[in-house]
């Protein structure tokens, strides 16, 4: 008979290391740090950015990072905030929704230049959660965006 206990704690972790994973993301892109940007990802994981292509793999990944989009804004300054997800777990795979806002320096004051929807795949592996899917859309008042936060 399963401890309700030790499954209840285990859900506790799991979102707790979801929340964590997805925490990282925006120190790690703030400090250009390319690599372990894509650590986040799976090997084969997909990062979809709307407007911007998608990235598959993780070299890709760590290309969007060291590329000269996200190179402009580190020179600039940058911050890439994302608030607290919604997790839905499922076993060893979870689905979490968020948002993200990336501000700019410019002039003296931070702009917010890109807010957006997320939704992220994850999957527990030998190494823990990873991602295997973000998506990220502008709300920008489209369905696409929409879509991925319901």
């Amino acid at each position: 008979m399963p401890d309700p206990i030790a499954e209840r704690l285990r859900l506790l972790e799991d979102r707790e290391a979801i929340r964590d994973l997805i925490a990282r993301y925006g120190p790690l892109a703030d400090t250009g740090n390319a690599e372990a940007v894509a650590a986040l990802w799976s090997e084969d994981g997909v990062y979809a950015v709307g407007g911007m292509g998608e990235a598959r793999g993780r070299p890709a990944i760590a290309a969007l990072i060291s590329g000269p989009v996200h190179q402009s804004l580190l020179a600039d300054g940058c911050a890439h905030v994302l608030t607290s997800p919604a997790i839905d777990l499922a076993g060893d795979s979870a689905v979490a929704r968020c948002h993200s806002v990336v501000f700019r320096h410019e002039d003296g004051e931070w702009a917010p230049v890109r807010v957006a929807a997320n939704r992220w795949e994850l999957r527990r592996g030998a190494d823990g959660w990873q991602v295997v899917r973000r998506d990220n859309a502008l709300l920008d008042g489209g369905a696409a965006a929409q879509a991925l936060l319901s």
